[in-house]
């Protein structure tokens, strides 16, 4: 293709991979390949003025607002910086503001945060506002869940009358690692690095999974203060110390040679830091001289952002490993001769699946390319070349611990062992279905489920419900109290509601809500099992993955026999709903505030035994805030809005008929 065709295609390509990057938080490439797909579009439209376009990616911020959040305009730009990928670029910078102003400047050199940027807004010294940066024009409204981070403070000890200041929302690669373990353990999302687990974690609509997340923030500007001045960039950091916000650590450098000295050992620091960096920012400190610089319609001409090159290795692919998951996915995992990358040793990588194996021709001898994916997760690259006579790799099409015939839903990449009772799926789901937000068996932790299965006492959820006391107490370290205890809890679990049942059984996708969805629609266990996978759709908040996993589970003969076990044990196989009446059928609510009398929680639950519904964000579709003492900025969003705002005493009226 010629240039003009390149550029084009450029565009399109660079726009998909935003999507991906920015708005679904799942990239398909790395953040070095965009860099160099967007640097090579620069440079072709520098060489062919007329292709100019307003709608260049070269000319836009990357990310749009998501139609889920209220937007925000955010009263100053959230612009992005532009790249530079060598000292020579960085010292080519440096000497263009030199050159444009009239008196020499001073610079600082920060670590570049891989996360979201945010802005916090502050009125009279109170959060009342945060928003991410979207297309830096408009955000998205995630203040609930902004909430949820500690290191967020809610009020100032100085009452600007407004104050909006600019961070980076990252997940600690502590929280990053705990977060991948337990989403392979439970078949769930596995995020690709630290920066998309944070941006999916602040997207939530349900602020109590953000606040599970382990999120943090670090703040690096001012982007507008009323009721104070500052000088320079150093002096406003200073500032935000002092207010209580964690701020980014800075250096000031007056010459090249600091900076680029500053650069190397940021560089060679990386890895002490409890956040990833995929770069250095290099800023000019002066902020009159930052405004005697001024920007472009995308990027600010006083700052610019260093980009570490990734640290990559060539190994030997000794060979693959196919393991078994909780719900039953075959995981491949290569197995290499050790290499050091980010500081520790690696040895072994994820190969996800055998569409992945094949797109990267992956072979077993092969020279390969492994990098750590955020400077944590290891991963394969590519292959460099074969091993002589080698052949293409493929996954084995039996599961390796029971030999069950592995299976591929049409519209997923993963093969499964469909056998519930495989030995490799076996303990995680007994520990699951015991586990607190299931069944509540305490005292059932993975230490007794795994002596039970080594002893042959469980091979099935429903053989917890036939043990016996000798069973528990022979066992190490258990004595005949403890095992009475336990046979106490598992007693106490058959009178659990039947969507800890449902949730409990391991049904892929289906999560605690979406049991208690399900139940509230259908009132019993015959009655999900019977229903058509319409039927299921229909339920509110279900769609079509969530509605097929539901009716592929109970036409399997494993899920089948297991309830018809459960059931003849005791368990409880009907449903109570918790909606006692119509009285706010239709009807969404949002609590803010703190009422005279009840906790939220309770009056939760009052409005959804009323058939309401309670959301935790005021919208449009919003029929009523329940405003009580110290209500912000939901209260305020509502008066603008013209939502109906009602107290504690007339919601009690309202449910009172």
């Amino acid at each position: 293709m010629n240039d003009l065709e390149r550029i084009e295609f450029l565009r399109k390509e660079i726009l998909r991979h935003n999507d991906l990057y920015y708005n679904n938080d799942d990239p398909e490439i790395s953040d070095r390949e965009y860099d160099m797909l967007l640097r090579e579009l620069e440079e072709l439209e520098k060489a062919h003025p007329e292709a100019y376009s307003e709608d260049s990616p070269t000319r836009r911020v990357g990310g749009t607002r998501n139609s889920s959040f209220e937007p925000v305009t955010h009263r100053v730009q959230l612009g992005s910086l532009q790249d530079v990928f060598s000292h020579e670029e960085v010292i080519a910078f440096t000497n263009r503001v030199r050159e444009s102003l009239s008196s020499a400047p001073l610079f600082t050199v920060e670590p570049k945060i891989d996360g979201l940027s945010v802005a916090l807004e502050y009125e009279n010294g109170r959060f009342i506002r945060g928003a991410t940066r979207g297309d830096g024009f408009v955000g998205e409204d995630v203040t609930e869940n902004l909430r949820t981070i500690g290191s967020i403070p809610k009020k100032l000890p100085d009452s600007l009358p407004r104050l909006i200041v600019r961070g980076e929302v990252y997940m600690p690669r502590r929280a990053f690692e705990r977060l991948t373990e337990e989403s392979e353990a439970n078949g769930g999302k596995v995020f690709k690095n630290p920066r998309n687990a944070a941006a999916g974690s602040l997207r939530q609509k349900d602020s109590r999974v953000t606040a599970a997340r382990g999120l943090d923030i670090l703040i690096f500007n001012i982007q507008y203060a009323e009721g104070k001045e500052f000088v320079s960039h150093r002096e406003s950091l200073s500032y935000l110390r002092s207010q209580g916000f964690t701020v980014i650590d800075d250096s000031a450098a007056g010459d090249d040679k600091d900076i680029v000295r500053l650069i190397e050992k940021i560089g060679e620091n990386r890895d002490s830091y409890a956040y990833d960096i995929d770069g250095a920012v290099i800023k000019t400190d002066s902020l009159s001289q930052r405004e005697e610089l001024g920007s472009t319609s995308k990027f600010p001409k006083w700052a610019v952002a260093y980009k570490y090159p990734p640290e990559e290795k060539e190994t030997t692919l000794l060979s693959v490993e196919v393991n078994v998951g909780r719900t039953g996915a075959l995981t491949p995992t290569a197995v290499f001769e050790p290499v050091e990358l980010a500081g520790t040793t690696v040895s072994r990588a994820v190969l996800h699946n055998q569409d992945f194996i094949t797109a990267k021709d992956i072979r077993i001898g092969d020279r390969i390319v492994v990098r750590k994916a955020g400077e944590i997760i290891p991963e394969v690259l590519r292959s460099v070349s074969h091993k002589d006579g080698s052949e293409a790799y493929v996954l084995p099409d039996c599961c390796p611990v029971c030999g069950a015939k592995a299976v591929r839903d049409e519209d997923e990449a993963v093969l499964r062992c469909p056998n519930v009772e495989c030995p490799a799926q076996l303990e995680r789901n007994l520990i699951h279905f015991a586990s607190k937000d299931a069944m509540d068996i305490e005292g059932m932790g993975p230490a007794i489920v795994g002596a039970l299965i080594r002893t042959g006492k469980l091979s099935n959820p429903a053989d917890i419900y036939s043990l016996e006391k000798e069973d528990i107490s022979g066992l190490e370290g258990m004595g005949e109290k403890s095992a009475d205890n336990i046979l106490k809890a598992v007693e106490k679990s058959r009178s659990r509601p039947l969507d800890r049942v449902i949730y409990g059984i391991g049904i892929r996708n289906i999560g605690t809500a979406s049991a208690k969805l399900l139940c509230d629609r259908f009132g019993s266990i015959e009655k999900i099992m019977a229903a058509s996978e319409e039927d299921i759709a229909s339920v509110d908040g279900f769609g079509e993955v969530l509605s097929r996993s539901v009716y592929a589970a109970f036409r399997d003969e494993h899920f089948a026999d297991l309830i018809q076990r459960l059931k003849a044990a005791g368990l409880t196989m009907g449903y109570e709903s918790s909606v006692k009446s119509d009285t706010f059928a239709g009807k969404t609510f949002v609590l803010t505030g703190t009422l005279p009398t009840l906790k939220r929680s309770e009056a939760q639950g009052m409005i959804e035994a009323a058939g309401g519904k309670v959301s935790g964000s005021v919208s449009k579709k919003t029929d009523f805030v329940v405003a009580g003492e110290d209500a912000g900025s939901k209260l305020t969003k509502a008066q603008t809005l013209g939502v109906s705002i009602i107290s504690e005493e007339e919601l009690l009226e309202m449910l009172n008929g």
